[in-house]
């Protein structure tokens, strides 16, 4: 209890001091603590300072992972450096798909998280990835912006997958504390309608929800190559846009993959995986703690 007190008052701290220096009220982390959710960070024109992101992901198994460090990591870095963006060069980050992003200074919230699954997917077989390209968190926005390869939408595990999205974003949403800060600021001011109410109902754009008791389907499954939060210029969006190119040209029919695992992370401002926090067979739905190794209950 003492180290979990200990880590919310380190959580607490910096956004206290960055509300209080901030022309304008910023969302705090007693909010967060209560169990409340505060979306005065949607009122302002810079981004929300971002303290722990947390979410659900398929990582990317071996045999994916094989295929992209042989064939496209070195091509993606080769650009990159190109281009001095050397910080995203050297972006850590766990490969994956993503299902949902919540934004939480409460360090309990993966626990959280982990209690609050809907029912689980089956095994995701023949997930096929294809189709790389540049995208923007809002047209115009100038950063964030990311490289991207597809997935194919159709087939069992594609529909799978959307389904679960929908349930997986009501059960997290509530254990928000508020918008993810990528979605805040410039990049909530370019946002069509339909977005910004999204941002406003979840923290997040691009997920699937239920309006009316239909289905309304945003999201986009797909796995992030660059993640950067470096100004998105005419000259870094043609050459981005020639790297995808070339991609597509070295992997035409993309490959296949089968997601046999969900798991809990904590992720960084722009998306990045940082950490595992838990991992759940989605075959048996047995979970562990990636830490220790340690079985853990729903």
């Amino acid at each position: 209890m003492q180290y979990t007190s200990r880590r919310l008052l380190l959580a607490i701290l910096p956004a206290a001091l960055l509300a209080g220096c901030a022309s304008a009220p910023a969302p705090t982390t007693a909010a967060a603590a209560s169990g409340a959710i505060d979306n005065s960070a949607l009122q302002r024109g810079d981004f929300r300072a971002h303290q722990a992101t947390y979410g659900l992901v398929y990582r990317l198994p071996a045999d994916a992972t094989a295929i992209m460090d042989s064939q496209v990591t070195p091509v993606v870095h080769e650009q990159l450096l190109r281009l001095k963006l050397v910080a995203e060069a050297n972006t850590f980050n766990l490969p994956h798909v993503t299902v949902v992003h919540i934004h939480s200074a409460d360090p309990s919230t993966p626990r959280k998280m982990l209690a609050a699954l809907p029912a689980l997917p089956p095994v995701l077989q023949d997930v096929h990835l294809k189709n790389f390209y540049t995208t923007e968190a809002a047209k115009g926005a100038g950063k964030p912006w990311w490289l991207d390869l597809g997935i194919v939408k159709s087939g069992p595990a594609y529909e799978a997958m959307m389904d679960f999205n929908t349930r997986a974003t009501a059960a997290m949403a509530p254990l928000r504390d508020g918008p993810l800060p990528r979605v805040t600021g410039p990049v909530y001011a370019r946002m069509n309608d339909s977005a910004k109410a999204m941002v406003q109902s979840v923290g997040v754009s691009g997920i699937n929800q239920v309006q009316a008791g239909k289905e309304v389907r945003s999201h986009n499954p797909h796995n992030t190559l660059v993640y950067s939060e470096a100004a998105f210029t005419p000259e870094i969006e043609r050459a981005m846009g020639e790297t995808a190119a070339r991609l597509n040209r070295i992997l035409p029919g993309g490959f296949t993959t089968t997601f046999e695992n969900l798991s809990i992370v904590e992720l960084g401002f722009s998306g990045n995986v940082t950490r595992e926090i838990y991992r759940i067979n989605l075959k048996d739905q047995t979970a562990y703690e990636v830490s220790n190794g340690r079985s853990v209950q729903r």
